[in-house]
């Protein structure tokens, strides 16, 4: 599965490697420059769906960067993530052609879904799917339902959760982090023991078609695979 992938540019050497993990453990890939006067060369040799400025960087401010990426690309979104909070930095922002100005501090999970909705408005993410054939099972995460033949499990949340992000990564390793920071809310050992054991309920509801098994990679995640 391709993940959505933002430039950051961010000096603030506290903000910038701590948000950069964050949206890493949200599924999306992330470069992290902390001088503006980079931000142009990095584009000319990588493709980006999204970025995201701070207006005061050193070399090169954020207002001015916007203006050299929208003459360069002007299909690439950008949102400013900044502490200058004065109405005529806002309408400067939004007349560069800014997607959003958001200023600090900032809600983590509202930048998120900023950011979903812009890659969803490019279609650079598409909708939620919440059904999933897996094998001779039909699952239905919304019901969290599990169908094989005419035997119907009716999932707890936790196993409807993981489940749904083990499908939706069929194939491809589901990495521990991001599945325990969004289903558990934290990557602790108790939660990580805690995921092992719905990983082996979910081992047990599937183990009716022999072409299906989760398979532990270890230190790293698990990855559900259905054979052809």
């Amino acid at each position: 599965m391709n993940k959505p992938r933002i430039l950051l540019v961010e000096d603030d050497t506290s903000l910038g490697p701590v948000l950069k993990s964050y949206l890493e453990m949200n599924t999306y890939e992330v470069d992290l420059v902390d001088d503006g006067r980079e931000v142009l060369p990095i584009l000319q040799n990588k493709d980006f769906d999204v970025c995201i400025f701070d207006v005061m960087l050193p070399g090169k401010d954020g207002f001015s960067i916007a203006k050299e990426v929208s003459d360069f690309r002007s299909d690439l979104p950008f949102v400013f993530l900044t502490a200058k909070t004065l109405r005529e930095d806002m309408i400067k922002g939004f007349k560069l052609g800014a997607d959003d100005y958001i200023t600090k501090p900032f809600d983590t999970e509202v930048l998120i879904f900023k950011l979903n909705a812009i890659l969803h408005r490019n279609k650079v993410i598409k909708p939620e799917t919440w059904e999933f054939q897996v094998g001779k099972y039909n699952f239905y995460a919304r019901e969290r339902k599990l169908l094989f033949n005419e035997e119907c499990i009716k999932l707890t949340p936790k196993e409807n959760a993981l489940l749904k992000i083990l499908c939706e990564n069929m194939n491809e390793l589901t990495q521990n982090q991001i599945a325990l920071m969004s289903i558990w809310g934290n990557d602790s050992y108790f939660n990580k023991r805690s995921m092992d054991v719905f990983i082996s309920k979910l081992r047990k509801y599937l183990s009716q078609d022999k072409r299906i098994f989760i398979e532990n990679v270890h230190g790293s995640g698990y990855i559900l695979y259905v054979q052809d």
